[in-house]
Parts: structure tokens; sequence; C-alpha cells
């Protein structure tokens, strides 16, 4: 698949998108889809923010635990 398609598609789905958003599914559910929108952006975020917490630490702890391994290397 050349480049110039694959832009095209990631073009399409970008502009589907956002005219579902904004208007798309008020005609098959009766409600505005940024209203749903919303909603998931508001339940998702605070699980993102709590993963990118877990993997700070993660990410301190090993940093520590492979300092100390380093250091004891150094002693001997």
């Amino acid at each position: 698949m050349s480049a110039i398609l694959k832009i095209l598609i990631g073009a399409v789905l970008i502009v589907g998108s956002v005219w579902w958003v904004l208007q798309g599914s008020q005609q098959f559910l009766g409600r505005n889809g940024l209203n749903d929108f919303m909603a998931v952006v508001n339940g998702g975020i605070p699980p993102l923010i709590f993963l990118i917490g877990v993997f700070v630490v993660w990410l301190e702890l090993d940093e520590l635990r492979i300092e100390k391994e380093l250091s004891g290397k150094k002693k001997k």
C-alpha cells in the first residue's frame, strides 16, 4: 500500500470521526455525539493518569534497584 493511499484513508477516518462526534450519532441514537465523547473522555482520563503514575513509580524503583546493584559491584 502506498503512502498516499494510507494518508487518504487516515484523512477519511479523521473527518468521519469528527463528523460522528459532532452530529452523526444524533441521527441513529437521538442524542448528541459530543456528550458521548465527553463521557468517554471524563471516564478515561483518570485511569490513564493512574497508569502513568504507576509507570513512573515502577521506573524510579527499577532505577534505584539498578543503582544499588551497581554501587554494590563497585565496592567489591
